[in-house]
């Protein structure tokens, strides 16, 4: 249970969460909380123009700002908090926890990386922790932990459906001592970037095993290996996202060491799972710190003393007065379904957590939508432009319902497991009315046949 402490009651960075999720906070996760809210007020909102300008001068090399507060996050022990509590790497939050530091990170874009904790680098970083052997850890996970390069995940396929997985088709070829690869792959971060210097990638060895869920490998393929082709950047939406972008590759008998696999032959789907379920609910807690964004410059324009249309400010009009609150109820709804998932994985584990992580991934990014949608068109034709963020955070916000799966699986995969409790359901409903024709006869009323099971 939480300590006694009067930062949760008058502190800023715990004016949003709920009484249920104070009362879980230790004393290391209130500090690390206070410390996440004031780095990014005072270290990052600041400075977001200042990281536009060193970007546009150099448009694939990480911004100089971003090493500079690497460095000082660093110091002051707010890298890797992401990495939960039961791992021997982790700093010590629990899901909980870390969610109400993700939503505070999320106020930015970028402020994430200034403390590793970004995507894909989170998802990627507790693949290896879970997975990885002793030596490879120090191999990949150590540098990564330590902000010394940084990573790409590689799944996604242009030529085949890779929502569903089964479907990746990329050749690895395992002998007794290489893995030989062929094929395409799309999204993985740009190796344009130098610093990016590893991909986990999943491909197709064994394609005639008759278990489906058993026909793919997992493994790390240095960014350098000769035979890795980056063809091009995909843009966004017409975003390039530079610095760290979304590549497409070509694998031409590209060949990696078979101690570069990881888990063992065959364990893919293990492993994405283990990491899809994390990388999926850290989109969603920043999503609320971009949520939050937008709803604050909404309220600015409100009261903008030189935007008075008829005379009057834009927030004293009554259809955005309910604009305002419906924004409000939205977030505080949104961030409800996030803490709910995370207190899920740390209670019953990441797989046990399956429905409440699903119902996050669907629900989050859609409901953000709406709330930058609604800030837009206060802002009118300057809400479209690069006056304010609220394009990007749109942007993202639409690529997060198609990154680590698009919702419609999602909605496909918590529509199934609903469907199998339609059994239970069906079987009370008779006993219903079983009950219903005894209290009929106590009563001496004739049962009415148009309702219920008959």
């Amino acid at each position: 249970m939480a300590t006694s402490n009067s930062k949760l009651d008058t502190h800023p960075a715990f004016a949003r969460i709920p009484p249920w999720v104070k009362a879980k906070l230790r004393p290391i996760a209130i500090e690390k909380i206070e410390q996440v809210y004031n780095w990014v007020e005072t270290e990052c909102i600041p400075a977001e123009r200042i990281y536009k300008a060193q970007l546009a001068k150099h448009r694939w090399q990480t911004p100089e700002i971003i090493h500079e507060l690497r460095t000082k996050a660093k110091a002051q022990g707010l890298f890797n908090l992401f990495l939960p509590n039961h791992f021997e790497e982790s700093p010590g939050l629990t899901n909980l926890e870390y969610s109400c530091c993700a939503e505070l990170m999320g106020r930015v874009y970028w402020a994430p990386q200034t403390m590793n904790c970004h995507a894909p680098e989170t998802g990627n970083m507790e693949l290896l922790a879970k997975y990885c052997t002793p030596e490879q850890k120090k191999r990949w996970l150590y540098p990564l932990m330590n902000g010394e390069m940084s990573s790409a995940y590689s799944m996604t396929e242009p030529d085949v459906a890779s929502s569903d997985a089964t479907n990746i088709g990329i050749k690895m070829e395992i002998t007794d001592k290489e893995v030989i690869i062929n094929g395409r792959k799309l999204y993985g971060n740009c190796k344009t970037n130098e610093e990016m210097q590893l991909f986990i990638l999943m491909g197709c060895s064994d394609p005639g095993n008759k278990q489906p869920w058993n026909r793919h490998t997992t493994l790390v393929v240095p960014a350098n290996s000769k035979g890795l082709t980056q063809v091009r950047n995909l843009t966004i939406m017409g975003y390039d996202w530079a610095p760290e972008g979304h590549g497409e590759y070509i694998y031409e008998n590209v060949r990696v060491p078979i101690e570069n696999i990881i888990l063992g032959p065959g364990r893919a789907f293990e492993i994405a799972q283990g990491r899809l379920g994390p990388g999926r609910i850290h989109h969603c807690m920043r999503l609320i710190g971009q949520a939050e964004r937008a709803y604050e410059l909404a309220l600015i324009r409100c009261i903008e003393p030189n935007k008075k249309p008829r005379g009057k400010l834009i927030g004293e009009f009554d259809s955005n007065i309910e604009r305002i609150a419906d924004m409000r109820m939205t977030i505080d709804s949104m961030r409800l379904v996030v803490l709910n998932a995370a207190d899920t994985m740390d209670l019953q584990g990441n797989k046990a957590g399956r429905y409440a992580i699903a119902q996050s991934k669907i629900l989050v990014p859609n409901a953000l939508l709406k709330v930058i949608d609604e800030a837009m068109q206060m802002y009118g034709g300057q809400g479209l432009t690069q006056h304010t963020p609220l394009p990007e955070i749109w942007t993202y916000a639409r690529f997060v319902r198609v990154a680590d799966g698009p919702d419609s699986a999602h909605r496909h995969q918590v529509g199934r497991d609903q469907m199998k409790t339609a059994k239970e359901f069906r079987g009370r409903a008779e006993q219903y009315t079983k009950r219903y024709r005894e209290l009929c006869k106590k009563w001496g009323l004739k049962p009415e046949e148009f309702w219920g099971i008959v």
